[in-house]
């Protein structure tokens, strides 16, 4: 018997299923998917309290006290409820954005909502929890000084962002070691009671149920538009952080690049997941499994609001730190000298597919392909540019951009063991 292999379908065009859009307020929509074929759901309230919105962690101390108890309620008790009811809440803080997002089932969905709303809008700033959570973030932080990765990140961010002052925040055990009940009561009040920014809502629910979840948190939406930073520029450096007791090296080497909106972003892609975006990358296939100089290695882009940076990122032993960074720079140079290979990109192509395919499987997934490109000011083209792109990449364009963002004399290169 003779099996035929199948036949490869070229991929032009996803399907997605479009949200259904609300207007909080001018500034504040809901996005809901209404699509899902189970009992779950996932609601995400955005708000305008990441790291560049406060001095010495102040995000991140809020952030952690947030269900830490009320006048009525202790911590314990916010959580036992919450669980009572199957839910799960997570908090997550970045850069620009902090996240709370609620998972459970639609039946519970008002019930746990309520419950997070009644914690956050009567937080209370206990000072036993405060007390608790400074010290619990104080030891983190001693840990995580003694981690060669922490290091690095800090001195990277540190310098690249040196610039604009509210992007380059770093942390210091004094930040943790004098609680300032005014400036949490402050931030709290000012960037999450008045900071909601958007809402998005997976699930199978009712037009009652999305009525009373946007009548629940829309009272926390911000007037106005948030502000982001728009003049990412820093000049190239070598940085090295000594830490005699180490045994590995952490390397960070990046500069910044051009935002998710321009015409060479999804070429930009492709050149990245070729150097280090996947397993089978260059430096992967060099550096891991050629030299045997590291677990693993790998670069992205990182996207803010309006720009984003081209990161290299591994650990290493000390002493192959400089040959690594060799090789890094003898791959650059390759992709700027060399074309790539018909072969290899055919493959690059079908896995950045095939990703892109995963990427948009279901209405989570949809709901999350949407939001990121809306937040940028973008539609539901970026991803149909995504693939022309793709499948219209040529060598000899792949090398035309890999001379003009992979540019290593304007690179920073951080180290840290």
């Amino acid at each position: 018997m003779i099996h035929e292999q199948p036949s490869v379908q070229r991929v032009e065009h996803i399907s997605f299923f479009q949200p259904v859009i609300f207007d909080v307020t001018p500034t504040v929509k809901l996005l809901w998917m209404k699509e899902v074929a189970n009992d779950t759901v996932r609601l995400e309230l955005f708000f305008d309290a990441g790291m560049i919105r406060g001095k010495q962690n102040i995000p991140k101390i809020v952030k952690s006290l947030l269900l830490s108890g009320t006048d009525d309620q202790s911590s314990v008790q916010i959580h036992e409820e919450i669980d009572s009811y199957g839910g799960y809440v997570d908090i997550d803080l970045g850069t620009e954005t902090a996240i709370v997002t609620i998972y459970c089932l639609r039946e519970h969905i008002i019930p746990i909502s309520e419950q997070v709303h009644k914690a956050i809008q009567n937080l209370s700033f206990r000072e036993d929890e405060v007390t608790d959570t400074l010290a619990s973030l104080a030891q983190d932080f001693k840990v995580n000084q003694k981690k060669v990765k922490s290091r690095v990140s800090d001195a990277f961010r540190r310098h690249c962002f040196s610039g604009i002052p509210e992007y380059a925040w770093v942390s210091a055990l004094s930040d943790f070691e004098q609680p300032s009940m005014l400036t949490y009561r402050n931030f709290w009040r000012e960037h999450y009671l008045n900071g909601l920014t958007r809402i998005t809502l997976v699930g199978n629910l009712d037009q009652d149920t999305v009525d009373s979840l946007i009548d629940l948190f829309g009272q926390w939406s911000k007037s106005g538009t948030p502000f982001f930073a728009d003049n990412f520029s820093c000049e190239p450096k070598r940085i090295h952080i000594p830490m005699e007791d180490a045994v590995q090296t952490a390397i960070r080497i990046g500069t910044f690049t051009i935002p998710k909106n321009h015409n060479d972003r999804h070429g930009l892609g492709i050149l990245n997941t070729i150097l280090g975006g996947y397993f089978g990358s260059r430096l992967m296939t060099n550096i891991r499994e050629d030299k045997g100089y590291t677990y693993g290695i790998g670069s992205g882009v990182l996207d803010y609001m309006h720009g984003s940076s081209l990161v290299i990122m591994t650990e290493v032993g000390k002493d192959v730190t400089e040959a690594t960074l060799e090789e890094i720079h003898k791959e650059i140079t390759i992709l700027r000298n060399e074309l790539v290979s018909e072969e290899e990109l055919i493959l690059v192509k079908n896995y950045m597919l095939g990703q892109l395919l995963r990427s948009a499987d279901g209405p989570y997934a949809m709901l999350d392909m949407y939001n990121g490109v809306d937040m940028h000011g973008l539609t539901l083209e970026h991803y149909d540019k995504a693939i022309k792109d793709i499948n219209e990449m040529t060598p000899k364009h792949l090398q035309e951009l890999a001379c003009k963002y992979l540019i290593w004399e304007d690179f920073v290169i951080a180290t840290a063991g």
